[in-house]
């Protein structure tokens, strides 16, 4: 915020102490939005690792790749937990030995088809223009496109960071109570993910306050450009799946159906934070294909929705 206000003074109307305040107030924000749901998810990796029997999840889940990431993909309409919690779930699936590929087919549509998320997309749209319904479907599709092109690797475990890579080892190797199991790994997981999550929620606190509103809301009629701006925005502002239809509603009036659509799509999975969540867990190179399909498959799906509405 010096830097821009040491190059580009006219850039904005309010002054820096006003800006820094509310960058700091949304970095606030969003970190205790995200607090309670990463607590949830570490609950829950923690159950799956610990407490549940590993036989237990190979029997429910089909033997063949594209019918066990269907169930993995919808798995998230069980579980009310929106992005920030569910990199700690997949990290435990991943310690009970789930392929990455399979993982991140639930971790990109669990955020978008959980059931809070099609609650709060309803009261925000209802039914009308089909945004609802092309979210579910969008992200569903994106899930399992994602699930199939990293179960093409040939060597899996190179899409995860060495970090993770000894966790794995560490946790087959635990011993002890299942007590002080779960509590070692209480410890393990929120030492992973909070500084990332700190990180994350700072960095989109600043950039609210580095791009300007105006910039992205002029464009908005646009039906490309809107749809780039929309997911622009998703990525920067890195709001609660859990919230976002809301967010996104008070842009219904000026931007395009697609481009509410896309914001929808990408914000869930590849927000800034999220981002910093996953890097706890995947290579830079693996997040980096991961954000690609992501833009690519939003920006395709809000085109088709310009058209068809």
């Amino acid at each position: 915020m010096f830097a821009a206000d040491a190059f580009l003074p006219n850039l904005f109307d309010s002054p820096l102490p006003t800006r820094a305040q509310d960058g700091l107030t949304l970095t606030l924000s969003v970190l205790i939005e995200s607090l309670p749901f990463v607590a949830l998810g570490v609950v829950l990796s923690i159950a799956v690792q610990v407490w549940v029997p590993a036989h237990v999840i190979e029997k429910v889940l089909p033997k063949r790749a594209w019918p066990r990431r269907m169930v993995l993909a919808a798995l998230g309409m069980l579980i009310p937990v929106c992005e920030c919690g569910n990199v700690p779930f997949a990290r435990g699936l991943m310690m009970r030995g789930l392929t990455p590929g399979d993982t991140l087919a639930f971790l990109v549509a669990a955020p978008i088809v959980n059931p809070i998320v099609i609650v709060t997309t309803h009261q925000a749209f209802g039914m009308d223009g089909g945004i609802l319904l092309m979210r579910i479907l969008g992200g569903y599709g994106i899930a399992l496109l994602i699930g199939w092109v990293f179960s093409l690797h040939p060597e899996p475990d190179v899409l995860l960071t060495e970090r993770f890579r000894i966790a794995c080892d560490d946790a087959q190797d635990a011993h002890g109570s299942k007590f002080r199991r779960s509590l070692a790994q209480f410890v393990v997981e929120l030492r992973a993910v909070m500084p990332a999550l700190i990180v994350g929620s700072a960095v989109a606190g600043a950039v609210q306050v580095l791009i300007p509103r105006s910039a992205l809301v002029a464009i908005g009629s646009d039906p490309v450009l809107s749809i780039v701006a929309m997911m622009l925005l998703a990525v920067t502002v890195a709001i609660c799946s859990n919230v976002d239809s809301f967010f996104a509603l008070s842009f219904a009036s000026t931007f395009t159906t697609g481009s509410i659509v896309a914001f929808l799509l990408t914000g869930p999975i590849v927000d800034v934070k999220m981002i910093a969540l996953m890097r706890t867990t995947f290579t830079a190179k693996t997040i980096a294909v991961l954000v690609a399909i992501v833009l690519m498959a939003a920006f395709t799906i809000g085109a088709v929705a310009n058209l068809v509405v």
